[in-house]
C-alpha cells in the first residue's frame, strides 16, 4: 500500500513540477510519508520514477482478453485512450518521462518496451484478420496514430473532446484498413 501512495505520490509531483524539480522530499511531502521511506522502499529516486512509469505502462495492459481480433483492436484503442490515460497527471508524467528517455537509458529501455508491445499486440489481431504484410503496415500506422493522436491531445488545453474524436480517427482507420481488405 505504502509503494503505491509513493507511485501515486511521484506521479503527482512530476505532473505539478516535471522531472527535473521532483525531489524526495517533494514526494515523500505529497505522500504524507518520511523521505526515508522512499529508500526503503525503492532505494532512490530514479528506482521510484522507473517503478512509476511501469506503473503507467501496467495501465495500458488489457483488463481482459476480447473474443474476436476485431473486438481487441478496439480495445487497445480504447485503453490508450481510457480516462487514466487522459488524466492531468498523466499525462504530465508520460510527456516528462518521453522527453527525459532520450537522455536516460533506464528510460529510454521502458519506452522501447512499450513501443514494441503496442506494435506486437496490434499485429497479432491484424494477423488474424490480413495477410502479414499488411497485418505489419496496419500495425505501424495504426501504432503511430495512437501516440500522434494521443500526444496532440495531451498538448491540447480543450483535450476531453480532442481524446474521444482521436479515438474515433483510430478506429475509423482500423476498420478502413479492414474494409480495404475485404474484412467484415
Amino acid at each position: 500500500m505504502r509503494r503505491q501512495q509513493l507511485i501515486d505520490a511521484t506521479i503527482e509531483v512530476v505532473a505539478d513540477v516535471g522531472l527535473d524539480g521532483t525531489t524526495i522530499n517533494l514526494i515523500a511531502r505529497r505522500a504524507g510519508m518520511s523521505s526515508g521511506i522512499i529508500s526503503h522502499y525503492f532505494g532512490s529516486k530514479q528506482a521510484l520514477i522507473e517503478a512509476s512509469v511501469r506503473y503507467l505502462l501496467t495501465q495500458l495492459k488489457m483488463q481482459y482478453s476480447p473474443d474476436s481480433p476485431y473486438e481487441r483492436l478496439m480495445k487497445i484503442v480504447d485503453l490508450n485512450f481510457s480516462d487514466m490515460q487522459q488524466a492531468d497527471s498523466s499525462t504530465k508524467t508520460w510527456m516528462s518521462f518521453w522527453g527525459r528517455s532520450m537522455h536516460d537509458p533506464k528510460l529510454y529501455r521502458l519506452q522501447e518496451v512499450n513501443k514494441r508491445r503496442l506494435v506486437s499486440n496490434l499485429r497479432y489481431s491484424f494477423k488474424q484478420l490480413l495477410d502479414p504484410q499488411s497485418a505489419r503496415e496496419a500495425a505501424e500506422v495504426t501504432a503511430a496514430l495512437i501516440d500522434g493522436f494521443w500526444l496532440r491531445c495531451a498538448l491540447s488545453r480543450t483535450n476531453k473532446e480532442r481524446f474521444k474524436q482521436a479515438k474515433s480517427h483510430c478506429k475509423r482507420y482500423i476498420n478502413d484498413v479492414l474494409k480495404l481488405h475485404g474484412v467484415r
